[in-house]
């Protein structure tokens, strides 16, 4: 079946969609996105990614182009003309269309694009049962990490450093050896006193939706949360480390730069923490 992408009001084939060359999140990643998990064709967190995809406009000044209401029939049509039933669905939007000059345009409309995918949970669930690999990079991005801006080169140059030893996530540290994020996901590891670890989101990284679900289900589970940073080195002492996004839930990393974790398998708590998130976010999905 052809994918479908929505752009500007319209729906067209996936190879067809379109938008001008002087699209300023072309030019200049002057742009937003979100991206939301699908579960049998529903949205999970959808009203958590609303309130970030708003904020984020917010902080670079685009106009929130229609209501939540309207981007939701959006969204879901994309994920039905898709026949997406398990997946993701994913939303950028940009500046819109001027002629290029680095100072916002004036009266210009904003960019929608809406494309959505499939995945094989089947296979995400098997990389999980057995535990992934982890690499670590300076992070070298800029300094307004908590808005989910389109300008990702760095992360795309972390993902690929992750690609080439083989490896599914890198994670990024700052300028005093503290694990930031991963390229595309947050951080967190179960210390060597046992202690659940992640780092505050007042310290430019992504308001993680997912890592906000996480949150919540750790204190429905009564494990003790520490919202402190934690080293490369404490990470790689870890007893666990498992990093969380919408695409892959929450995924243990068994080793770290060659360095096996606990002992090279997925530990009780990221286990855990998998299986209740998958099943409410199921559950709640709308």
């Amino acid at each position: 079946m052809s994918r479908v992408a929505y752009v500007n009001g319209a729906y067209s084939a996936h190879g067809e969609a379109v938008v001008h060359i002087e699209d300023r999140g072309f030019q200049f990643a002057d742009g937003v996105y979100e991206v939301w998990s699908v579960f049998d064709g529903r949205l999970a967190d959808f009203e958590d990614h609303m309130t970030r995809l708003h904020r984020s406009l917010s902080e670079v000044k685009i106009d929130i182009p229609m209501s939540a209401a309207a981007l939701g029939v959006v969204l879901r049509e994309t994920i039905r003309r898709n026949r997406v039933r398990d997946g993701l669905v994913y939303l950028q939007v940009t500046r819109g269309t001027a002629s290029r000059d680095h100072a916002f345009p004036a009266d210009t409309a904003p960019s929608v694009i809406v494309t959505a995918k499939r995945l094989d949970l089947a296979k995400g669930q098997a990389m999980a049962a057995k535990g992934a690999a982890g690499v670590t990079r300076p992070d070298i991005r800029w300094g307004r990490c908590d808005i989910k801006t389109v300008g990702l080169l760095p992360n795309v140059l972390a993902k690929q450093a992750a690609r080439e030893r083989g490896a599914y996530e890198c994670l990024m540290y700052d300028e005093m050896g503290l694990i930031t994020e991963g390229s595309s996901t947050n951080a967190w590891i179960v210390d060597e006193d046992g202690r659940l670890r992640t780092r505050d989101t007042q310290a430019n990284i992504l308001r993680g939706v997912t890592r906000e679900a996480i949150l919540k289900l750790i204190a429905a589970e009564g494990i003790e949360l520490d919202e402190r940073p934690f080293s490369v080195e404490e990470a790689k002492r870890a007893r666990e480390v498992f990093v969380t996004a919408a695409s892959s839930f929450v995924m243990p990393l068994v080793s770290l730069d060659g360095v096996k974790i606990g002992d090279g398998k997925p530990g009780p708590i990221a286990t855990r923490l998998r299986e209740v998130y998958l099943d409410q976010a199921r559950r709640d999905a709308i």
